[in-house]
């Protein structure tokens, strides 16, 4: 019969081994329950029913910023490390044990985009951390509000929802949002204050911010558009001329938009409309006083009480300056004086007179200038028909060439005299409607010419005379017209078409010879010419017996020119 055999001693620690072993490799990695046996120097002592208890420190038994309230006894939940370290304890974790628990409930409620609580207990690059109950969350700063928030140290430490953006379990990484359960908090609200708002209500709001088009205003939850152009009847170059953010104001609700949430206020509609009855309160002609308040290229915006304003376009600013940017005639904010020249009241327009307040210069002129007075201004401008003059009361007044000089017309007459030269003239007619004034210059010489002055006014250029040389010079002839004629000179390049010719010392004075009146100098004396005449006279042959082209040449035409002569002279 065989006998039983015992167990040695190394059979009964394989076998205690074995299960301890056993136990311990299900404790590892997971979340168990544990009673608090004490409390030592900031430690919890928990015994989770392992051969060793484990040490966990109180701070992890608190919210942030709370204190712990944690008594012997109580029962825990904590995540075990490892069943026994080095010390022989077992390595237990509240944070780990909160943080996978949390994990578990964050998971359910992303899938189900619920909402989730948390506190923003630090600050980040890029934003702030949150803890939703053990895990810890990244809010981006972009993420904090609506609007951009410059303090968020109020918003700590303080229990408050939160949207899940993004959640990876194996990387650890969260996402949330406070603004995105703000923004579907205030949608709500504006849905539901929206219903309560009509068209026409007037309410109070507080400005909250102001642009350059208008301003927004806050109408408890909800923000309208309060334009510029609404803001008042006058004229507002920006919202901040009449506004500040803070300010409570009294508005219009004039649209609203269900569809995009979007409401239209205005001031303006709460005030009585200046435009009423406008054409009664600015008869056409009447004279007003006025603020220049806006210039453009096409005229100037006059202000004539608040909230009515008048066009002067550039036509009916100036009688002399024409075709000048109004800016050179009138500048921003300067009072100005203006005619009623039309009223709209439908189209809200007024058109205004900016010259006609002011004295029709020619008139002025006309008053002061009657025809036959005369005047003194400066040449300003030659024309092909005359000279410009500019005269008092800065219009201007044009000699015609006809009336230049007794005698001179055409460009001879123009060439008289400078540009900036200061002449005297006679007035020989106003026209105010056609804004002309017509004046002459020979007139101050007394009428008809006499003397000198008449023989010269007898001359015609191109005239063909018999000369008298009264002078002998190196630069030509001074000469005289007939025996006691208007004097004048022949340049020594105008003594003959030959250079041999062109010889002063050829001549004697009392010599008498023909040359060719070619024209007046600045003096009104006349100037001839041999060459000229030569000239001419070649020209007149050649046409009237042919040309050397048809076999004749220039001693055949001219001698047949001087037979015909002798012929004629019999």
């Amino acid at each position: 019969m065989a006998t039983a055999a015992f167990p040695t001693r190394s059979d009964f620690e394989a076998l205690l081994n074995e299960t301890l072993g056993g136990a311990n490799e299900g404790f590892e990695g997971r979340v168990v329950k544990g009673t608090v046996t004490a409390i030592e120097n900031d430690m919890a002592v928990i015994d989770v029913g392992l051969k060793s208890e484990g040490r966990v420190p109180l701070r992890e038994f608190a919210a942030p910023g709370q204190k712990a309230e944690l008594n012997v006894g109580d029962e825990v939940e904590v995540f075990v490390d490892r069943v026994e370290n080095h010390s022989g304890e077992a390595m237990l974790s509240r944070d780990r044990a909160r943080r996978e628990a949390a994990w578990d409930k964050l998971e359910g409620e992303f899938a189900a985009g619920n909402r989730v609580d948390g506190v923003i207990f630090g600050r980040v690059k890029g934003g702030f951390t949150v803890d939703l109950g053990g895990a810890v969350a990244f809010l981006p700063g972009s993420q904090v509000d609506i609007r951009p928030v410059r303090d968020v140290q109020p918003l700590m430490d303080i229990p408050q929802p939160f949207q899940v953006l993004k959640m990876d379990r194996r990387r650890g990484n969260i996402v949330v949002s406070r603004r995105a359960v703000l923004e579907e908090t205030r949608a709500e609200q504006r849905t539901g204050l929206i219903q309560s708002l009509h068209e026409g209500q007037v309410i109070d709001g507080v400005v909250k911010n102001i642009t350059d088009y208008g301003a927004f205003v806050d109408l408890g939850g909800i923000d309208g558009l309060l334009h510029v152009t609404d803001l008042s009847y006058k004229r507002v170059n920006h919202p901040s001329e009449v506004l500040n953010i803070g300010d409570t104001v009294r508005v219009q609700i004039i649209r609203i938009n269900r569809d995009t949430q979007r409401i239209s206020l205005g001031m303006k509609q709460l005030e009585s409309d200046p435009w009423e009855g406008a054409s009664a309160k600015y008869p056409i002609g009447a004279k007003l006083h006025g603020r220049v308040t806006n210039i453009t290229e096409y005229g100037a915006f006059v202000e004539l009480e608040a909230g009515i304003e008048g066009l002067v376009h550039v036509s009916e600013m100036s009688w002399t300056k024409k075709n000048v940017h109004p800016g050179k005639i009138v500048s921003t904010s300067q009072e100005v004086d203006v005619i009623i020249l039309e009223v709209d009241e439908e189209k809200r327009r007024i058109s205004l007179g900016l010259k006609q307040a002011q004295q029709n210069p020619w008139e002025a002129f006309f008053e002061k200038h009657p025809v036959g007075s005369q005047v003194e201004g400066e040449v300003k401008n030659a024309t092909e028909f005359g000279l410009f003059i500019g005269l008092e009361g800065d219009v201007d007044g044009m000699v015609h060439m006809s009336d230049i000089a007794w005698g001179i017309s055409g460009e001879d007459a123009l060439n008289l005299h400078r540009k900036g030269e200061t002449v005297q003239a006679v007035v020989l007619d106003v026209d105010v409607e056609k804004e002309r004034i017509s004046l002459g210059m020979k007139q101050l010489e007394r009428g008809a010419p006499s003397g000198a002055a008449a023989d010269a006014s007898r001359l015609r250029k191109g005239e063909v005379i018999t000369v008298t040389v009264l002078e002998v010079r190196d630069g030509g002839l001074e000469v005289q017209a007939g025996d006691d004629g208007a004097t004048g000179f022949i340049k020594r390049s105008d003594l003959g078409r030959d250079r041999d010719e062109q010889r002063p010392e050829r001549y004697q004075v009392g010599q008498k010879f023909d040359a060719m009146v070619t024209g007046f100098d600045r003096s009104k004396k006349p100037t001839f010419s041999v060459k000229a005449m030569q000239i001419e006279e070649e020209k007149k042959a050649v046409a009237q017996y042919g040309s050397s082209d048809s076999g004749a040449s220039l001693g055949d035409i001219l001698g047949a020119a001087l037979n015909k002569a002798r012929e004629e002279n019999k």
